[in-house]
Formats: C-alpha cells, sequence, structure tokens
C-alpha cells in the first residue's frame, strides 16, 4: 500500500485537506486523533502526563487540561521534550497498528510533526499543506481564540515553512477557497492510485 505523509504547520488547512481525500474514500490515519484518543480517562499516556506535570496538567474532572499544557510546554523546551517522549512513541505504535488493518491502493496518514520528528521513512510520500505564515496565524486566532504571542510560539516550536518544503514530494498550496482546494486534491487523488498501479 502506497502510504502518504500529509503534514503541515498550524493552521495550514491539513484537517479540511483530509476531509476532501475523504469524499475519495481513502482512508486517513490521523495522528492528532491518535494524541487524543492516548490522553482518555484512564489511558496510560494521561497517567503518565499527570505523574510528569502533576495535577496542574489536569481538570478538575480528571481529564486533560489542554490550555494548561500547552501554556507549559510551550514556555519550557525541557518539558515539550519530556511531553514528546511520552507521546510520541505510543502514536506512532498506533499509526502502525492502524497501518497493519488496511488493505487500500494507498491511504494518507496525517501528522503535523512527520519533519520534526524524523519519521519520513514511515511513508512513500509527502505531502506539505502550505499557506502564508499571515494566514496561519489568522485562522489558528480565530479558530482555537488563541492571541498572537500564543500562535507564534506555537508556529516558531515547529520546523519553518522552507525546511517543510524542502522535504515535500507534493505541496499543495492552501491559499485559495474550498473549490480550489477540491481540485488539487482530486488530482492528487488520481496521481496516488497511479503510484500503486
Amino acid at each position: 500500500m502506497y502510504k502518504v505523509g500529509l503534514t503541515g504547520g498550524i493552521g495550514s488547512g491539513k484537517s479540511t485537506v483530509c476531509d476532501l481525500f475523504k469524499h475519495h474514500a481513502t482512508p486517513i490515519i490521523d495522528a492528532d486523533e491518535i494524541a487524543h484518543a492516548l490522553v482518555m480517562p484512564g489511558k496510560k499516556a494521561l497517567i503518565q502526563i499527570s505523574e510528569c506535570f502533576g495535577q496542574d496538567s489536569m481538570t478538575d474532572t480528571g481529564t486533560l487540561n489542554r490550555a494548561r499544557l500547552r501554556q507549559i510546554i510551550f514556555n519550557d523546551a525541557e518539558k515539550k521534550q519530556q511531553l514528546e517522549s511520552i507521546m510520541h512513541p505510543l502514536i506512532y505504535t498506533e499509526i502502525e497498528r492502524q497501518l497493519s488493518r488496511l488493505t487500500d491502493a494507498y491511504c494518507i496518514i496525517a501528522i503535523p510533526l512527520l519533519i520534526e520528528t524524523k519519521m519520513q521513512a514511515l511513508v512513500d510520500h509527502i505531502l506539505v499543506i502550505d499557506c502564508p505564515m499571515e494566514m496561519q496565524i489568522n485562522r489558528v486566532e480565530l479558530r482555537d481564540q488563541l492571541t498572537n504571542t500564543q500562535v507564534m510560539n506555537i508556529i516558531n516550536s515547529q520546523v519553518c515553512r522552507t525546511e517543510r518544503l524542502t522535504h515535500a514530494d507534493s505541496i499543495l498550496y492552501n491559499t485559495q477557497d474550498i473549490t480550489y482546494l477540491s481540485h488539487q486534491v482530486d488530482k492528487l487523488h488520481q496521481k496516488f492510485l497511479k503510484q500503486t498501479k
């Protein structure tokens, strides 16, 4: 099976592109969805996070306090590394498990930190979703109700746009409307199908 690694900076439109691939019945393995599932109450990752970061990282109801954890890790590189050492191995183990169950011609593996985690060898093709930084900032501020400083902290914690693009086998520029984006996904779908023949 041909494995397409879909990546891009925060606010670039990765989820929108994944939704468009779903219209072609393309299986999507989403690292963000896996990460959310891994920190549900009672899960090993959540227990490890609470032990590592203390009750500050938890809500009163025993769920992950995402806003507080985000604040901790983006102000402390060591804490960020500790979180990644807990989450990344578990995420990639689950990605491999889901991959082993697929029999489709190709699949999309959406991994925001594909380049940062140096896991390019996991996939056959890297598809980068790209847009100017100003667009990223505007989208994330609106979507997540974050300040400009908070958004910039996240962007600065990721590889820079230029470096990400150097790893791309294909680039999808998400700078126009959804109709344009849909046409680009249609073309890529046909391209990926041909790779499997």
